[in-house]
Formats: structure tokens, C-alpha cells, sequence
């Protein structure tokens, strides 16, 4: 809860801390008993007669003394300033014959309460420190305001209520000071026409069989979710790869909170974990008052944080709807018509003082009485306070009884269900607790809202909005006898008074102390929805919505089991995992012999041979699928790139597309998907799977390429393009397989997600001046440094590749195709660009997770520079450059190659300089082995001159070794001493067999 980590945090004059109750013992709940002393141990047991306790000690005094034992909510607490204040109250108040309280003497006021969300102010402190100074690193952060922060609004529907007046009135402010915003709702409703009326595009969505919703939330810097209604859009958020977009929940409800406790008693562990993650996903969790943080303190993640103020109040002071039932509530009291109905409402809080707030408010009514004369059974007081399953009720008519009041006259009632009825059937409200809350009450605004005269202790957060005697009349705590006087005012003949109801008039809306921008923050735009017709959403159980999320989030992580169990009953991963590692083991050397042997100059001998060996079997270890089939005899494979279960709903299933997960944990189920990281281990590497984003696929794949692609043409196509609704059509794609096949434009990059047409690019900028846009400002200035360090280019380099937009666009989004031979040279370019970026950004980014390439922290950095680098290399290595219309497949050459003529770094981009500096890299890694940090060797596969000649001086020592074992062996077989035979055998003539056989037919 911010400052909940160990406790919330309520102080005593700023000095003495407090530790409640209701957080060391959740069973409780907010409202939990105080434990029991040793002494109400004793008397429960009857190890003292009850008579003789009486008989020993004042009436009085007793019945106090029991009820603060046996029914006092809250804790023991520290005696501080607060206690010396209560006790200077009592004898001041003794002295004035107020001896009937002489049994409450030992009893003090509520203390104050300090809410103090510690982590967050401390995170939003350093942020703002970063944003002030601008500096990463040695770099300085240009603010670079390309385009409108963009902000999501979620809701579970479209029905009018407190929820979207609020985001109405914020929404409102937030477009006239330059956001944009768009609303998702999973339910139409009457609101839809408030949206659009502001100007907001509305989007009603639906989740898949699997509780998906197919929705980019990284297109958004922010999302809102609003009530705990909309939970089940968590879900998606809290998957990869939307898992770190900012989120700010705000929970107006307490719902849940007393779900929870239940949960807790019951020792329903589970689902209170759940309830734990999702509200841990939040960024920021945002309440309206500082009860709720309290009620939900079971699930604090440390992010709670309180924003004072709603519209709820307001709203449900709807007179219409409520008239039927005040007439009930009075009837089912047995008050009449002509009662005199006060109200004593206050703090949710229970603490020791409460009691002794009851007693003096009510002998400060007591003298009220007179005003009534002999119909003096027409008044009644209600105390609103506590729950039913208390034994509040028999404490007030004690209290009240002493004090004189007539039997019935005062009456408790439950606050947990009847606050609406009570304060509606009331002719006056007066507020009863002096505890000094950090909000504005919300029950004393709910009271204002319906029109009520108010009477409430010159409190400062009251004191901010009730102006005395004009919207409401205050009393100085410290002397109750005020209250009797400001009633003799409101209260005439037994009925409310002229300035009672110019006072409730003028209370209806509570105003704002400090100076507010009218244009912004007026007030809550209510004239948005009016004339709107039937506005209450259908019948519903306050707890049935929470069975419906509950019974999602069940049902997504049973979704998450179940695919881990199916895996794990297909390879145990463990398992499977060091089996894959002892065959690579096992197999390493045998592979490698045939890739040397592939690379010598050998005669390929007879076409039979060449075709036998074109014709051997594969030899992976699983059986080819229908697609994988379909994909070997089609010229081009589109690799789709992704990370997270987020994505799924955004991936094509036919065999012209493969997916290509980037983590081995997100892979689809039953998908013949590419697993990058074990193409590639640098991406089990978190850091470098985020910062690199897409262009590790790239890597993946064109590590020992042949093994795992084997068409002619190979393409990328981001599943945000698909979210973007950029994707090719069924024709586009068919349009472009026709041009590769009949070669119709030769060594080309086609691309489908055009720069000029990019959402992030509103003003139609160039390629240079978009690439600064979305990095902070400092694109060209990382361009320039990497080509620096690249190239090995002492001076400063004074220009970059130009790259004119007057004769076309560019390619975004990593949606291109390239020959498989274009697509290896430009994997080559990439891993040594790549390794500059990481060179000049990796001990910054690193430690503080910031790079001079964003405005706040962002593990992707260099990633957006990296999104274009394919134009660089394609513009400047002269290759064609076609763009494909995604819907109609209608096709465009850009940059035209006589038009570049001039402009062009050829030297730069063609192949023999990158091949010439491939090599000098390869021969550094290979032969002098640098133990320094260096990310190029770990990006794909090392070969150079050096290691051809290697191989075969190696492949020449094996066979030497294994002519020199033959050697040997037939040496020792020569040499081998045999032994001599012992004699001969001489077969014995058959006359001797016929005469030893007869003798053995006798013998028988």
C-alpha cells in the first residue's frame, strides 16, 4: 500500500506511531476486535461473580467498563498529545456539570491517520529528477515531442455510472492539454454516445475461447482501467509482451475486500494469490479514500495510492430513486412523517475514542428537547456506525440511557448496507468523529449531495470545503456546547429552520479551497450525460460480476497448467533438455565432418551421385508436418516474430507463415514454431532478447541458415503489423508470390508497412527526422557513432548516408522480404552495426536501465534505430526497393536506381568491404580469443580464410592419425606370436568304428 510494507503507517501528532489492528489481524477485517485482556479472560471464565462485581464497583462505571472490554472495536494504543487533549476536554467539560460522562474519563479521541505511499513518491520523485536534468549517461536527453501521448480507457461497459463520469470529466482534461484517448469497453451501452460526443473513438471488443482480446496495448504509453469490473482485461496485460506498459487501476469498490477476508478465514490461499498477481500487474492503483487501501491491505504490492474525490456520491443522490425508499426506511423504524430524524454519521474507523465521541454529541443534542415541547417523542436520533453482526446497539441505548434520551428515541444502525436509506430519510446530518482524516468525508459529502444540512467539528480537512454557516455550520471539538447552540439555530418548533435549508441548498456541491483552472477542473461534466434516456444497467448481484472475473482468471492460469502439463507429457523439458544436449553432444563431431567435407574442392562425380546426395533423408528429430511440407515447395517462408502469450491472436496459421518465438516458455502449442534461442543462446539472455527485439529472429535464423530455411526468398512481418491492420491480404500475397517467381524485379526488398503512412508519424516527416523523433532526438547521433566505430573512423564523422524521402517511402515494422542470399549479406551488415550499439550502450543501459535513445527507462533502447537499418543497408547496397499495397497487392518500385546515382555510399554497403570485414572479425575471435565483452561472436556463426584452412589441416592430421592406427595394427598382427600345435589328429579306419560300436549294443 505504498507505506504498507509493514503496517500501515497512522501517526499521533506527527510523533507517536500507531499500528492498527485490522492490518495485524486480517480475520477481523477493517472493523476487527480488539484481543481481549487478561481481565476479560477472567470475567468470560466466571471466575468472578457478576453480582459481587456490581455490588464492588458504580453501575455506571461497570457497564462502561464491560462494554470497552468486550465490544470496543480497535486496538490498545499509545497514550500521547491526543490522550492529554481528551483528558484537558473532559475536566473542562467536568467542570461545566457534565458529570453523567465521568465514566468515559479514561477514554480518548481518534487519532489521526496518515497515509504515506512511500515507494511510489520515492519512484515518482526520481523520475521527475531524470526528466529535470535529462541526462543518461554522458548524453544528453533531448525531449523530442513527435507525436501525442496516446492513453487507453478500459471498462467492463458502457452503462452510465460513477465510473465514467469520472473518466469523462479526466478524459476531458486530458484532451485539452494534448492527449489522445481511446475507450475499449467489452459491453455496449448509453454511454457510447457521451464518448463520441467528446470526440473519442470507442472500440467494444470480446475475448476468444482462450480470454485473448486482440488488441496492440504497446501502441499506448498508458492504460486505465477503471472499476473491478473491467479485471478481466488484466489477463491479457499480464502476459508477454504487454506485461510493462503502464497501468493505472482505480477501485472505487469494497466488494472485494470483504470477499477477501472471507478467503483468508476460509484459508482459500489460492485465489487470494491470484487476486495478489493481478494487483500486482498495476503500476499504480489509485482509491478514492483512505478506507479502501486498508480493506484491500491483503493484497498490497506497495503500489496503492489515494486520490481524494469521486462523483460517486453524487450520483447515487439520485432523489427520484431514492424517495420510495426513505418512506420504507421511516416505516420499517416505525417513524412518522412528522418525526424529527438526526443523523449521527462518521469515520469507518474504529478506535477507542468512538464512544466517547457518541456521549458527547448526544448530551450536546439532549438540551434539543425543549425545542419540541410536549412532542418532544417526535425526535429521533440515528447512529449510523458498525455493522450488523456487533453488539453496537446494546452499547448506544446504554450510553443514551444514562444520558436521560427516552427509550427508542436513539437507535443504531448498521452503516454496511443502510447509509444511502438513512441519510436520505434524515432531516439533519451531523458528523460525529474528530478524527482528522486526510480526505474530505466521503459519507459528509454524500449527505451534502442529498441536499442535507450539515453540522460537522472544525476539522482542517473539513474546514477546506464547508464554509461556516454558509454551506454547512462547523464546532470547535474542544468544547461540544457550540454543537447545542448552532442546534437552538437550525432547529425551531420541531422543525428545520430558514437558515437549515439555505445552509443544504447551498451544500449540494462542496467548493474547492485552492485556485483550479476553470476550463479544466471545474467541476464533474454532468451535462455530458444528460438526455440520456434509461441510464441504469440491467439488474445485476453485487458479487456476481466477481464470480464471472474470478471464474476467467481460473480459467486462464488452469489455460497455462494444462499447456505446460501437455508439453511436459510430450518431453519432460528437463529431460528433454539434457537428451538434446548429449545427441548435439554426440553428434557434434560428425556433423562438422560432413561440413568439411562439404567446403573442400571433392569431384562431385556422376549426376546419379549428385542426385543420390541432393535425395538424403532429413534427419531432424521430429516428423515433418503438413505445413512444413507445403512450405518446401513454395519459393518464400515469412518468419513471424514473437514473444509472449499476448501475441498469439495476432499469428497467421498458414504454411506461407512460421512462427518464430523468441522465448522458449511463449511458444503456441502444437505450432510447428521456430525456437530462436536454441538456434541462437544469446537470446536466453534477457537483456539482449529485449534490447534486440526482432532482429534476434534475424540472427536465429541466419545461424547456419541451411538447417533450418530452405526456400529462395525468405521474409519477416511483425504481428503488430497484423494489429495495425497492415498485414498482406490473401491477394497481396498472392501478387507478390507471382513477381518472385517470375523474377520480375531481380534482387529486390519488397516491404508492405510504409513510413509516411505510420501512426507514429502524424506530420509526414523524412527518414532521418522520423528516426530522431522516436529516439529521444538522438538517432543520427547513434547512427553516426556506430558507423564510427564500425568502420574504424578516427575523425568525426560530418554526414550520414542520405536518404531522400522526395522520390518514395521507407519500410517500417520489420515487414520485408529479400532473397536468402541478400537477406545473409545483410545479417552480416547487421551483426557488426549491432555490436557497435551495444558497445556504446551497453555499460549505461545496463546498470540504470535508461539509454540516451528514450525519454524514461526502456529495455528495447536501440531497438526502434534498429527497426529502419534495413533501408540504410537496401538504399545504399543499390538493391531495388518495392513497395506492395497490403490489400490489393498492387506494386510500386521506390528510390529508382537511376535516381540515387550520386548519392549512394557503395563503398560503405557492398559486399566485398562487409565480407573483407567479416572476416578481420572472425579472425580476431577465432584466433587471438579477446576475454573482453564483445557481443559480435555470440550473434551468429564465425568463419574466415583461416578457418577453412584449419578444418583441412585438421581433417588432413585425423586421417594421418587414422592411416597411422591402421599402420599399427597390422604391425601388431604381424608380430603376433602363434602357438604351435600339440599333435595331429588321424581319423580311426572303419573296421576299429565297427568294433568299438558293437560292444556298446551288447552293453544296452
Amino acid at each position: 500500500m505504498g507505506s504498507l510494507e509493514t503496517g500501515l503507517p497512522l501517526k499521533r501528532d506527527h510523533h507517536h506511531l500507531l499500528r492498527s489492528s485490522s492490518l495485524r489481524n486480517s480475520n477481523n477485517g477493517i472493523l476487527g476486535q480488539r484481543s481481549r485482556s487478561r481481565f476479560a479472560r477472567l470475567v468470560l471464565s466466571k471466575r468472578i461473580d457478576y453480582l459481587q462485581l456490581i455490588c464492588a464497583v458504580a453501575v455506571f462505571f461497570f457497564f462502561v467498563f464491560l462494554f470497552q472490554i468486550f465490544f470496543l472495536p480497535g486496538s490498545v494504543m499509545e497514550y500521547g498529545s491526543k490522550s492529554e487533549k481528551a483528558h484537558d476536554l473532559f475536566m473542562k467539560n467536568s467542570e461545566a456539570n457534565l458529570g453523567e460522562l465521568a465514566f468515559l474519563k479514561e477514554l480518548d479521541f481518534g487519532e489521526d491517520i496518515n497515509f504515506q505511499p512511500l515507494k511510489l513518491m520515492d519512484k515518482f520523485q526520481k523520475d521527475a529528477n531524470l526528466v529535470t536534468n535529462g541526462v543518461v549517461g554522458s548524453k544528453k536527453v533531448v525531449r523530442f515531442g513527435y507525436r501525442k501521448p496516446k492513453l487507453a480507457l478500459v471498462f467492463a461497459d458502457l452503462w452510465v455510472d460513477q465510473h465514467q463520469i469520472l473518466m469523462a470529466t479526466v478524459a476531458t482534461a486530458l484532451l485539452e492539454i494534448g492527449y489522445e484517448i481511446e475507450v475499449f469497453s467489452s459491453e455496449n451501452g448509453p454511454a457510447l454516445d457521451v464518448w463520441r460526443k467528446i470526440g473519442v473513438p470507442v472500440s467494444v471488443i470480446t475475448a476468444d475461447e482462450n480470454m485473448k482480446f486482440s488488441v496492440d496495448w504497446l501502441n499506448y504509453d498508458g492504460i486505465l482501467v477503471n472499476s473491478l469490473k473491467a479485471a478481466g482485461f488484466l489477463s491479457c496485460l499480464m502476459q508477454e509482451p504487454f506485461k510493462n506498459v503502464p497501468l493505472v487501476w482505480t477501485i472505487h469498490e469494497q466488494t472485494l475486500a470483504a470477499r477477501l477476508g472471507q478467503y483468508v478465514t476460509s484459508g482459500q490461499s489460492e485465489t487470494v494469490d491470484t487476486w495478489k498477481r493481478v494487483f500486482s500487474r498495476a503500476t499504480v492503483i489509485v482509491f478514492p479514500n483512505y478506507i479502501l487501501p486498508m480493506g484491500y491491505s491483503v493484497c498490497d504490492p506497495g503500489n496503492y495510492f489515494v486520490i481524494p474525490g469521486s462523483p460517486e456520491e453524487a450520483w447515487k443522490a439520485d432523489k427520484k430513486q431514492l424517495a420510495p425508499m426513505q418512506d420504507e426506511f421511516r416505516l420499517k423504524l416505525g417513524y412518522g412523517q412528522d418525526d424529527f430524524v438526526v443523523a449521527l454519521v462518521g469515520s469507518r474507523l474504529s478506535y477507542r475514542g468512538l464512544w466517547l465521541e457518541h456521549a458527547f454529541i448526544l448530551k450536546a443534542l439532549f438540551p434539543l428537547h425543549t425545542e419540541f415541547g410536549d412532542s418532544s417523542s417526535r425526535l429521533k436520533i440515528i447512529i449510523l456506525a458498525g455493522d450488523s453482526a456487533s453488539n453496537y446497539s446494546s452499547t448506544v441505548e446504554t450510553i443514551a440511557d444514562k444520558l436521560g434520551y427516552r427509550t427508542g428515541m436513539v437507535k443504531h444502525v448498521a452503516a454496511d448496507e443502510n447509509t444511502d436509506t438513512v441519510i436520505s430519510s434524515a432531516d439533519l446530518v451531523i458528523y460525529r468523529s474528530f478524527l482528522d482524516e486526510h480526505s474530505f468525508p466521503d459519507i459528509l459529502l454524500k449527505a451534502m449531495c442529498f441536499e442535507k444540512p450539515i453540522i460537522a467539528p472544525d476539522l482542517p480537512t473539513i474546514r477546506k470545503y464547508v464554509s461556516d454557516r454558509v454551506n454547512g455550520y462547523l464546532f470547535p471539538k474542544e468544547d461540544p456546547r457550540v454543537l447545542t447552540q448552532i442546534m437552538s439555530q437550525m432547529v425551531s418548533n420541531g422543525k428545520l429552520s430558514l437558515i437549515a435549508h439555505n445552509a443544504a441548498s447551498i451544500g449540494k456541491l462542496p467548493q474547492a479551497a485552492k485556485d483550479i483552472p476553470l476550463k479544466l477542473k471545474a467541476e464533474w461534466q454532468w451535462h455530458l450525460f444528460e438526455g440520456i434516456g434509461d441510464s441504469r444497467p440491467p439488474n445485476k448481484t453485487k458479487t456476481k460480476f466477481l464470480d464471472k472475473i474470478e471464474k476467467q482468471l481460473n480459467h486462464t492460469n488452469g489455460e497455462y497448467s494444462t499447456a505446460l502439463t501437455a508439453s511436459n507429457e510430450t518431453f519432460v523439458y528437463a529431460i528433454w533438455e539434457d537428451q538434446k544436449y548429449a545427441d548435439i553432444a554426440s553428434m557434434k563431431k560428425r556433423r562438422e565432418d560432413e561440413e568439411l567435407k562439404d567446403r573442400t574442392d571433392q569431384p562431385r562425380g556422376t549426376w546419379d551421385d549428385v542426385y543420390r546426395n541432393a535425395r538424403r533423408p532429413d534427419r531432424s528429430l521430429h516428423e515433418r508436418d503438413e505445413g512444413e511440407l507445403e512450405r518446401t515447395g513454395q519459393p518464400l517462408c515469412i518468419y513471424e516474430p514473437y514473444f509472449g502469450v499476448g501475441t498469439w491472436p495476432f499469428l497467421h496459421h498458414t504454411s506461407l507463415y512460421r512462427g518464430l518465438g523468441l522465448s522458449t516458455k511463449g511458444r503456441r502449442p502444437g505450432a510447428d514454431d521456430v525456437d530462436a534461442p536454441s538456434r541462437l543462446p544469446l537470446l536466453n539472455n534477457a537483456y539482449y532478447r529485449d534490447v534486440l527485439g526482432e532482429y534476434g529472429a534475424f540472427f536465429a535464423i541466419a545461424n547456419r541458415v541451411d538447417r533450418i530455411h530452405k526456400n529462395a526468398w525468405i521474409g519477416f512481418q511483425s504481428w503488430r503489423a497484423t494489429a495495425r491492420m497492415r498485414s498482406l491480404s490473401k491477394t497481396a500475397e498472392k501478387s507478390l508470390l507471382e513477381a518472385i517467381e517470375a523474377r520480375r524485379h531481380g534482387d529486390t526488398l519488397y516491404f508492405w508497412a510504409r513510413l509516411d503512412t505510420d501512426p507514429r508519424n502524424p506530420s509526414k516527416q523524412d527518414f532521418w527526422s522520423f528516426c530522431d523523433a522516436i529516439n529521444a532526438g538522438n538517432c543520427q547521433f547513434a547512427f553516426s557513432e556506430a558507423l564510427k566505430q564500425m568502420y574504424g573512423i578516427k575523425h568525426n564523422l560530418s554526414s550520414l548516408p542520405p536518404m531522400p524521402s522526395d522520390e518514395g517511402t521507407w519500410s517500417v515494422m520489420h515487414s520485408w522480404v529479400l532473397p536468402t542470399k541478400s537477406f545473409m549479406e545483410f545479417v552480416m551488415f547487421s551483426r557488426m552495426f549491432v555490436d557497435a550499439l551495444d558497445a556504446q550502450f551497453y555499460d549505461d543501459h545496463q546498470k540504470t536501465g535508461r539509454c540516451y535513445l528514450s525519454l524514461s527507462k526502456d529495455k528495447h533502447c536501440y531497438s526502434r534505430l534498429l527497426e529502419l537499418l534495413v533501408n540504410v543497408w537496401a538504399y545504399h547496397s543499390a538493391r531495388r526497393i518495392v513497395y506492395v499495397d497490403p490489400e490489393t497487392g498492387f506494386m510500386q518500385e521506390q528510390h529508382r536506381l537511376k535516381g540515387r546515382r550520386g548519392q549512394m555510399w557503395i563503398k560503405w554497403f557492398q559486399y566485398s568491404t562487409v565480407k573483407s570485414m567479416d572476416e578481420d572479425l572472425a579472425e580476431e575471435a577465432d584466433s587471438d580469443h579477446p576475454r573482453r565483452r564483445w557481443l559480435w561472436p555470440s550473434t551468429g556463426e564465425i568463419f574466415w580464410q583461416g578457418t577453412y584452412e584449419k578444418e583441412r589441416n585438421l581433417r588432413n592430421k585425423e586421417k594421418e592419425k587414422k592411416r597411422q592406427q591402421s599402420k599399427d595394427k597390422i604391425q601388431r598382427m604381424r608380430k603376433r606370436t602363434h602357438q604351435r600345435a600339440l599333435g595331429k589328429y588321424v581319423k580311426p579306419l572303419a573296421d576299429d568304428a565297427n568294433s568299438t560300436a558293437l560292444p556298446a549294443k551288447l552293453l544296452r
